[in-house]
């Protein structure tokens, strides 16, 4: 009798985590909860749901946690937690919506309160005191939205900038990433930073009308009542099309990929918030890479490469920002993902632990992180079975276990 691919991996992944339950069972401690988006049906008008994942802090290995919740739209795309981990917001493109739910202790979801935007939500960033909400949208557009935050509870829009590429303000412009920085002790004021490409000068197996670089980083400075400022300079070519942004947990360096060119770009980012590009770069990535994250210790980047299913690592020179090398290297069998990875988080809880959301392969992928050089291994009985067409991931720490993180 065949199988489909789904029913081969959902009784592989079964088997898998059925023999590590029964060999750990004695010694399951959860570290963390992981949360997956994805479709609750096979088609793009299906309802988006959310599932959760209780981490073995001893294996990295995934169980199913709390019973998976609706999104509250369709199609989610992004979510991000609040730095307290009390809260957590998902992107629904399906019905432009981002929906606030809240985290209990156990990893139990509690769906509150909506806002819809007025296009197409893309990826979402929360400041570090957890006053503000940035929502980046639009598929013709590029518009980024500044929503304050009251206890988690999402209030009114306190800032709206709409971006454009200087000289081309008639090119249609697509938003692909934002993040904020966490400190402010290296520099004169919070900033926020959008990754967008230019369609008018970037369009495969479409026509073009502009002349303009297509990819940009556009950067602004959150001032009082989070007035949103443009910074010096802004916006600083990033290569053809950015595809997703990440601060170091210092704030001293800004890392984007680029899926069109497979490459990585690194930025100093100097007084004032403004980013300087690292003079050694651009730095090689896998095949048309789409996610990007650096470890709470600010010391490895990882990067998802879509095309090549795989996890690509860097340690990072802390004196120059510089990517000093692989730590893995690319398609080797040790970071091999399933298919399609979309979107990756480390375990905030030990910060031992990789996990990649794969679109085409209904799952996710574990990896074991080494923290004294970054090279990761799989995780027992990876991959876990998600809903249909995961797009995000993100993950909270459980329980009274320190909290992996960077002091400038």
């Amino acid at each position: 009798m065949k199988f489909s691919k789904l029913s081969q991996l959902f009784l592989a992944s079964s088997i898998g985590l059925l023999a590590a339950t029964l060999f750990t069972a004695c010694e399951i401690q959860t570290i963390d909860y992981v949360f997956v988006a994805n479709s609750a049906g096979s088609g793009t008008s299906s309802a988006g749901q959310i599932n959760t994942f209780a981490v073995d802090s001893e294996s990295g290995a995934l169980r199913l946690g709390a019973p998976s919740v609706p999104s509250g739209g369709v199609s989610p795309v992004a979510m991000i937690v609040t730095t307290d981990y009390a809260n957590l917001y998902v992107a629904n493109q399906g019905n432009n919506s981002v929906v606030h739910f809240t985290i209990a202790n156990n990893g139990v979801l509690t769906q509150k309160d909506t806002v819809a935007t007025s296009t197409k939500p893309v990826f979402l960033a929360v400041n570090t005191p957890g006053t503000y909400l940035y929502v980046v949208s639009g598929t013709a557009s590029a518009t980024l939205t500044e929503y304050a935050l009251s206890s988690g509870t999402i209030g009114a829009v306190t800032s709206q900038t709409t971006l454009s590429v200087p000289g081309y303000a008639g090119d249609t412009l697509v938003p692909t990433g934002v993040t904020v920085l966490v400190n402010n002790a290296t520099v004169s004021g919070n900033a926020v930073y959008v990754t967008a490409y230019d369609q008018s000068a970037y369009n495969p197996g479409g026509s073009t009308t502009s002349t303009a670089n297509p990819g940009w980083v556009f950067g602004y400075t959150i001032g009082s009542g989070g007035a949103l400022t443009a910074i010096s300079g802004s916006p600083w070519r990033a290569g053809v099309k950015p595809i997703a942004i990440a601060a170091d947990p210092t704030d001293r360096f800004v890392y984007v990929i680029d899926y069109a060119s497979n490459q990585m770009i690194g930025y100093t980012i100097q007084s004032g918030s403004v980013l300087n590009f690292l003079i050694n770069g651009p730095f090689k990535t896998g095949n048309e890479p789409t996610a990007i994250v650096i470890d709470p210790r600010g010391k490895y980047i990882y990067v998802t490469n879509s095309l090549d299913s795989s996890v690509s690592a860097w340690a990072i020179d802390l004196a120059t920002g510089t990517p000093a090398g692989t730590a893995n290297t690319v398609g080797s069998a040790a970071n091999a993902t399933d298919t399609q990875p979309v979107s990756l988080v480390v375990d905030p809880a030990l910060g031992r632990f990789i996990y990649t959301a794969n679109h085409l392969g209904n799952s996710i992928s574990g990896f074991r992180l080494d923290p004294d050089n970054g090279t990761v291994t799989t995780t027992q009985a990876t991959p876990y079975i998600t809903g249909a067409q995961p797009t995000a991931v993100t993950a909270v720490p459980h329980g009274n276990h320190s909290v992996q993180a960077v002091t400038p």
